[in-house]
């Protein structure tokens, strides 16, 4: 998800529209369609999947260390487990905003609000320019300070036996094609279609060096690509995602999944590591096919959801999605809606409950529910009228 356009304003000239997966702000979510609201139906429904769905616990101390089997994600003991969570922005703009590293507390007080929701997975996002402390990048926001504070919080999250997804947020490299967020500039100001091959090998290099000690940590590679809108041959952008190089309509050289993939594990970091789709992670059709190698056999697929996605029915969610959940675990790494209401989510979760696969929610940040969307109004865990509906059905679920 970029950041809401508040903030998002910062970096760039103008609020972006986006068509078919892509995410889109809320001041252009009008297009999109009509608002999806809750139903008695729909209420229904989640409460009755909740009820059925497996039961999920949240460890008491260290968090699990995850690994894929079969369909499944298990721990080192061999049982099943899910992530479900929230997201917590902040890390991919602050620093590169000069404005400092999170966005709000990320102290013991604030994880412990988030563990109060019976969450027992977080997704960091990051900046490479940050983590790799480019000269552009303020120095007490940067580098070392930057990478001490990640740790930190790391250390926290875990602490509470919840599971740190650290992942790249925003990245280098300018790009002026469909979907171009900031045109004028090469900088991790925003979001970029692709990793770029000039520091996103050594910002993973970095991150599995400092973390492969840790395998409780999970890895996301790229937040949200769409090298499908740099160009209309969807099998030339799904080659783009795994095998980078020079792709058609980015001004950029990228580094695919598997040159990335190497990086982690040439580190000898065995940690989960999830790939996501192109379309904005809300495209998974050739997920299967395009993978990349992993010679320690630990993948899970990654998909983003909100309700003005093309892909926003049960129905193509069987289609899309079911193939997918039925080979590798999978983990739906933000799920949202522009509604201020949970209906969708509602509905979301319902689905992958009754599948087994796992989810979090985009944001645990104080915006406004429209335009982030935001699960909480205030770091104490208070829950906007769309987030009400994540934390009962965590609760739900224990």
């Amino acid at each position: 998800m970029r950041a809401p356009p508040r903030l998002y304003a910062l970096v760039a000239a103008a609020v972006l529209s986006v068509a078919g997966t892509a995410l889109v702000p809320a001041a252009a979510s009008a297009a999109s369609g009509p608002a999806t609201t809750a139903s008695a139906t729909t209420a229904s429904a989640a409460s009755a999947s909740a009820a059925s769905a497996p039961a999920v616990t949240v460890p008491n101390a260290a968090p699990p260390k995850l690994r894929a089997s079969g369909n499944k994600l298990v721990d080192e003991n061999g049982a099943t487990r899910r992530l479900l969570g929230v997201n917590r922005s902040g890390g991919e703009f602050m620093c590169v905003q000069g404005r400092g590293i999170f966005d709000g507390p990320v102290d013991d007080a604030s994880i412990k609000a988030i563990a109060d929701w019976k969450v027992n997975a977080v997704r960091i996002p990051l900046n490479e320019e940050c983590w790799l402390g480019l000269s552009h990048i303020d120095a007490a926001y940067g580098g070392a300070n930057y990478i001490a504070a990640v740790k930190a919080l790391v250390a926290r999250l875990e602490a509470r036996g919840i599971t740190p997804i650290v992942e790249l947020h925003w990245s280098h490299g300018r790009y002026t094609g469909g979907d171009s967020h900031c045109a004028d500039t090469e900088y991790a100001t925003c979001q970029k279609p692709m990793p770029d091959a000039q520091y996103t090998p050594a910002f993973w290099t970095s991150v599995a060096q400092t973390f492969k000690g840790d395998q409780a940590v999970v890895f996301d590679l790229f937040n949200e690509p769409f090298p499908d809108r740099a160009t209309s041959d969807l099998t030339a952008a799904w080659k783009c995602w795994r095998d980078g190089g020079s792709c058609p309509g980015i001004d950029f050289q990228v580094a695919g999944t598997q040159t990335l993939l190497n990086a982690v594990r040439a580190t000898g970091a065995r940690n989960l590591v999830l790939i996501p789709g192109v379309a904005y992670s809300g495209d998974l059709r050739q997920w299967l096919t395009y993978r990349p190698n992993d010679p320690a056999g630990n993948l899970a697929a990654a998909w983003h959801t909100y309700n003005f996605n093309t892909c926003s029915s049960e129905s193509c969610f069987d289609e899309q999605l079911a193939p997918v959940i039925a080979q590798v675990p999978f983990v739906a790494g933000e799920i949202g809606e522009n509604t201020c209401s949970h209906g969708y989510v509602d509905r979301v979760m319902a689905w992958l409950d009754a599948r087994g696969a796992s989810y979090l929610g985009w944001t645990w940040n104080t915006w406004d529910c429209s335009s982030g969307p935001s699960l909480i109004s205030d770091y104490n865990g208070t829950p906007t009228n769309f987030g009400v509906g994540l934390r009962d059905h965590l609760k739900g679920l224990q």
